[in-house]
């Protein structure tokens, strides 16, 4: 599994600066909006999803007040029939929870299967937040940084629009 830890360690090797929020266990994105309100940056969604032959994954980040249109998604990414991923397959190819997804997570992904999607507006705003590992604190980063990360260990990325 991700740890925080695992990922403040990566980032601080990077030398990617970044800000962490403490709060209570935020099971839903509207609780976890209350605990950062008034900070700047975009609250994102990271989904995970998978065929349904659970042959192809796909993890998509996105602006939290947004909703998926899966049909559309579908036919960008060119693929058949999606469902968000079971608990043990983010586990297996994330090391991750749901919940707590987000792209720190891809570290893990040695196998480099998952592909990796961003809805084009989220990458507009220069602020990113996300769970680093457990909603217990959610961290803040530059978009840009966010990209470093993801060059850094040589994940490719998409950017499409939502």
């Amino acid at each position: 599994m991700t740890s925080y830890q695992s990922i403040v360690d990566q980032l601080e090797t990077l030398a990617i600066p970044y800000e962490i929020v403490n709060h209570p266990p935020a099971l839903t994105t509207e609780e976890a909006d209350a605990f950062i309100e008034g900070k700047e940056g975009v609250r994102t969604k990271s989904l995970f999803l998978t065929t349904k032959k659970k042959n192809a994954y796909y993890l998509v980040i996105m602006d939290d007040s947004k909703r998926l249109d899966m049909d559309k998604f579908r036919d960008l990414a060119q693929t058949p029939r999606l469902r968000l991923g079971p608990p043990e397959l983010i586990q297996e190819k994330l090391g991750s929870q749901p919940g707590v997804v987000c792209p720190f997570d891809l570290i893990n992904n040695t196998d480099q299967d998952v592909q990796l999607y961003f809805d084009r507006a989220i990458l507009a705003e220069p602020i990113q937040t996300f769970h680093p590992g457990e909603n217990t604190k959610t961290i803040f980063l530059s978009t840009d940084d966010l990209l470093k990360f993801l060059d850094a260990i040589n994940y490719p990325y998409q950017i499409i629009d939502l």
